[in-house]
């Protein structure tokens, strides 16, 4: 598939005419990948500032785990976290000078509004905003928000998650919280979906969704695709230490890329994710003979 132009409109000075690379910050006390850094704001900055020397294109700061069975924490605990790795970063530019956006992961309608005035650009909700308040903490801040598709909680959702079509079903879920954000004042064009890969969801499933990206077009939102490390990667390639599955993320991350849908790829190996979509972008851009 060749390179298309913009569908959508600039969010963050991001334009989408090619897909960005979202680095990942855990300030976790764990992480399914054994990257959480365990509040410490120091190896949180240096980390995002390594990820954008090595291409990332926007970071994702994390102080809650999401791993399966992770158990929930306060947003004093998150606000407590995030804040100095906020402070730290409100200086961060790419080599050429480009403001890098920062994204915070939180499902805290408390931890939305401190981090909006701490300088955070994007929010990311695993709960797509369902939350106790989180709707019309979102809203005021207007900042742009990432919804995403989870069965359950952390806690549980992978004991048995269950379908009867699972791409129509997240396809139904996500254009339900598309409205739901239009009519909360929200408008569309700061909406990014991410079909919630690994969340709460079988290997099939996961699969299922990758392989009909292209049913979640008609939403008319920029998708986020997070595959990186995920349990389903070791399910089928065999490897069960999750920092070793950087050739499957990125297999499935380029995959994606290569269905016309991934707007962005959240990953934790950046240098090795920046390189294989540069690779990617010159095999697929159309050239004059």
């Amino acid at each position: 598939m060749t390179a298309s132009a913009p569908l959508h409109a600039p969010i963050c000075g991001l334009d989408w005419s090619r897909p960005y690379v979202m680095g990942i910050v855990n300030v976790t006390d764990d992480s399914f990948s054994g990257d959480g850094l365990r509040g410490d704001a120091a190896a949180a900055i240096a980390l995002a500032r390594a990820q954008v020397a090595a291409g990332a294109d926007l970071i994702d700061l994390g102080a809650e785990s999401t791993r399966p069975g992770a158990a929930p924490v306060t947003p004093a605990q998150e606000i407590d976290r995030l804040l100095p790795v906020l402070a730290g970063l409100n200086d961060l530019q790419t080599k050429d000078g480009r403001r890098v956006p920062i994204s915070v992961d939180t499902r805290n309608a408390a931890t939305m509004r401190a981090v909006a005035s701490a300088g955070a650009n994007i929010i990311n909700d695993i709960s797509a905003l369902e939350g106790p308040g989180s709707l019309e903490a979102a809203a005021e801040t207007g900042l742009p928000v990432v919804l995403m598709h989870m069965q359950g909680e952390p806690g549980s959702m992978q004991a048995a998650p269950k379908y009867h079509d699972v791409v129509a079903e997240v396809h139904a879920y996500l254009a339900a919280r598309v409205e739901a954000c239009i009519a909360a004042g929200l408008p569309q064009a700061r909406i990014i979906l991410d079909p919630g890969i690994g969340f709460g969801k079988t290997v099939e499933h996961n699969l299922s969704l990758l392989r009909h990206l292209d049913r979640f077009t008609n939403l008319n939102c920029p998708l986020l695709i997070g595959v990186s490390r995920k349990r389903f990667l070791g399910a089928v390639t065999g490897e069960q230490d999750a920092a070793r599955r950087a050739p499957a993320s990125i297999a499935a991350g380029l995959w994606a890329v290569a269905q016309g849908q991934a707007a962005i790829l959240r990953v934790h190996d950046v240098a090795e994710t920046a390189q294989a979509v540069k690779a990617w972008q010159a095999i697929a851009k159309p050239r004059a003979l």
